[in-house]
């Protein structure tokens, strides 16, 4: 059962395994955000849309912490739920297409690779489970500020919605 529960966990703190991709594991786990927000958009209404995003952080915070201890690495890059959390934020209620998904892909990954000061801060000082999503939370959000505001400026230079 011990077992069961630790190929659970790591199951979904890797994103399925991807986090176990020898390169690039979080361009792959942003990959995996980008379908699994796909997914809700086909399926779901808004609301329960959020409620998923809800679980997939308190998820993803839980599964991130333990499998942190079971690999035994500090916040370690086989972990990718933070990026599919992240990912899914970024594209929150952004029109999906594939000019949008591009946008948001590379802002979100510029972001998460860069780390500005406030996700910087959050990834130096808060450990665990929380630290591991928060510096993605907080890049999902100012990756999806930042995606409405090209979106909108592409709009007024080509005077087409996008």
């Amino acid at each position: 059962m011990k077992s069961f529960y630790k190929v659970f966990i790591l199951f979904v703190a890797t994103g399925a395994f991807t986090g176990y991709i020898p390169f690039a594991p979080g361009t792959f786990g942003s990959m995996l955000g980008i379908v699994v927000y796909y997914l809700a958009v086909r399926t779901l209404n808004i609301y329960e849309s959020l409620i998923l995003l809800i679980v997939i952080i308190l998820v993803g915070t839980y599964s991130a912490g333990k499998a942190e201890i079971f690999l035994n690495e500090e916040d370690s890059s086989k972990i990718v739920i933070d990026e599919i959390a992240g990912m899914y934020i970024t594209l929150f209620l952004i029109p999906f297409n594939l000019v949008n998904i591009v946008i948001a892909f590379i802002c979100f990954r510029v972001l998460d690779i860069s780390k500005p000061y406030l996700i910087s801060y959050a990834d130096k000082h808060v450990h665990g489970g929380i630290g591991i999503m928060l510096d993605d939370i907080i890049g999902g959000v100012s990756a999806n500020i930042i995606v409405r505001l090209l979106i909108f400026f592409l709009e007024v230079i080509s005077g087409k919605p996008l």
